[in-house]
């Protein structure tokens, strides 16, 4: 899942950033109103969390453009103003949800993951494949008897590609998911983790699961 935060205040900002990376999801961030609507308008975000007080246009406004303009992503929006009226104008803005500072970063996961199930998001608590088992909630990952032991990253990869089993998924695909902006298109690095899970996820276990479509993509199934 790739998310954009939309936050001015540096401290804040990497608070969210942080762990919302360390829950394995791919997290692109800019500090101004004018940033956001071009960022949002151009790159596929499954949610977005934005602050209404960051440098013109406000959060507000952000809101309704990317609605005008047809940007669908669920919107968190983070405020200081806890007012009735705030919270009003900030869900008539085009806001799916709202939240008030200071928050505990468990309420903000569980706020973006309500989000991204209301949507329509897939959410499985638990996935099986064969004797591969992935606990979404804990972020533990079983083959067979083993407990397997996979960086933040290898764990995205694994459960993006789990969450769409039996389907090939494209690089493309992969990359806009999985990682963020920053991902270099023509870099192995796709390549390069596949390689890492295909050690840990199929080294022992029968069948093997992780495949490549030449020329599309990868797939995870048992075959």
């Amino acid at each position: 899942m790739r998310l954009l935060v939309v936050e001015d205040d540096p401290d804040m900002a990497r608070f969210i950033i942080r762990g919302l990376t360390e829950q394995s999801y791919a997290v692109d961030a800019v500090t101004t109103g004018s940033a956001a609507i071009e960022q949002a308008s151009s790159a596929p975000y499954d949610a977005i969390v934005l602050d209404i007080m960051i440098p013109a246009p406000d959060g507000l406004e952000v809101c309704r453009r990317l609605r005008g303009n047809g940007v669908d992503a669920p919107i968190l929006m983070l405020t200081a103003r806890d007012a009735v009226r705030d919270r009003v104008e900030g869900l008539d803005a085009g806001a799916d949800d709202y939240l008030v500072k200071p928050f505990e970063f468990a309420e903000l996961l569980a706020r973006v993951r309500a989000l991204l199930r209301r949507r329509g998001a897939p959410h499985h608590p638990l996935i099986e494949i064969a004797d591969l088992r992935i606990d979404t909630r804990s972020r533990r990952v079983r083959r067979g008897p083993t407990e397997l032991t996979l960086t933040t990253k290898e764990y995205a990869l694994l459960e993006y590609l789990a969450v769409n089993v039996g389907r090939v998924m494209g690089r493309e695909e992969i990359s806009e998911h999985v990682w963020n902006e920053a991902f270099d298109p023509f870099s192995n690095l796709i390549e390069v983790y596949i390689g890492r899970l295909r050690r840990l996820v199929d080294r022992d276990g029968t069948p093997k699961l992780i495949h490549t479509v030449r020329g599309a993509g990868y797939i995870l199934e048992a075959r």
